[in-house]
């Protein structure tokens, strides 16, 4: 057993994984020699793997800022990764400590940090589950205590569904979330994108292929469909360092260096 209760034998060190990955390009320490090493690969293909994953975090903590501003008291953050601080849960707290979070991920090594690091916090918890199955997510236990879906709820996909292949079907694993949610809920999405990068020599996706979970980016037009039935706040899907930026933006080199798009949609 893992200090946290995870059984040793579910937890798969000898293989990469995302969750793990992205850990290391924060800067984390919660990763293993084999997640490092994937990691390293994807960065000498991609030396923008590290602004980007940056970017993004930066992002996420101005869209769930956004959100809870805006009115809503909790917030599904699935696929949320090695717990690194500020947290979900910690951000909206600034504005709102009445926030509840439900975390939801696969990676059972996830689960036990979770279980260490936010579970402690009151009105927080954590599912391990799979967005591919969206019915087991909205009808785990500890999603079904903290998340009353009467109510306005965040849903946060962030840095997800690029690991979700075309043949998995990643508009029908949101239709299906989203029809969870009443009027006024938000969907808070980024995603990967080779829009920026179209000269890039080698393919991460290799690296990904031999880790738990291969990689699917996509163009703009590839991933505005996911916002179908959702109102996107200004200024819409954009790359993420543009989204309503609370520091002075970057220049136009390091702008071209994010690959992520981001948006934030509240539904109709």
């Amino acid at each position: 057993m893992s200090e946290q209760g995870t059984p040793a034998e579910v937890i798969d060190t000898s293989r990469p994984h995302p969750a793990r990955m992205y850990d290391y390009f924060l800067g984390g320490r919660d990763n293993y020699e084999v997640d490092r090493a994937a990691a390293e690969r994807v960065i000498e293909i991609i030396p923008d793997a590290l602004p980007s994953a940056r970017a993004n975090r930066d992002f996420l903590r101005r869209a769930v800022r956004t959100v809870v501003v805006g009115g809503i008291r909790q917030i599904l953050d699935i696929g949320t990764g090695i717990p690194t601080s500020p947290n979900t849960h910690e951000i909206a707290r600034e504005s709102a400590p009445d926030v509840r979070v439900a975390y939801v991920d696969n990676d059972p090594i996830v689960g036990a940090h979770a279980a260490a690091r936010l579970t402690s916090e009151g009105s927080t918890g954590f599912a391990l589950a799979d967005v591919r199955s969206p019915e087991t997510v909205l009808g785990d236990p500890v999603v079904r205590e903290l998340i009353d879906f009467g109510q306005p709820v965040a849903l946060l996909l962030v840095a997800v569904l690029h690991f979700i292949q075309d043949e998995e079907d990643p508009a029908g694993i949101v239709a299906t979330l989203t029809e969870a949610l009443p009027k006024g809920s938000c969907l808070v999405l980024t995603h990967g994108t080779q829009d920026f990068h179209q000269h890039v020599e080698g393919d991460a996706n290799e690296v990904y292929q031999r880790s738990t979970a291969s990689l699917t980016v996509r163009p703009h037009d590839g991933i505005a469909p996911f916002f179908d039935g959702y109102e996107l706040l200004d200024p819409g899907l954009v790359q993420v360092p543009l989204w309503r930026p609370d520091a002075p933006l970057p220049d136009v080199d390091e702008l071209r260096r994010v690959a992520f798009y981001g948006g934030v949609g509240v539904k109709e």
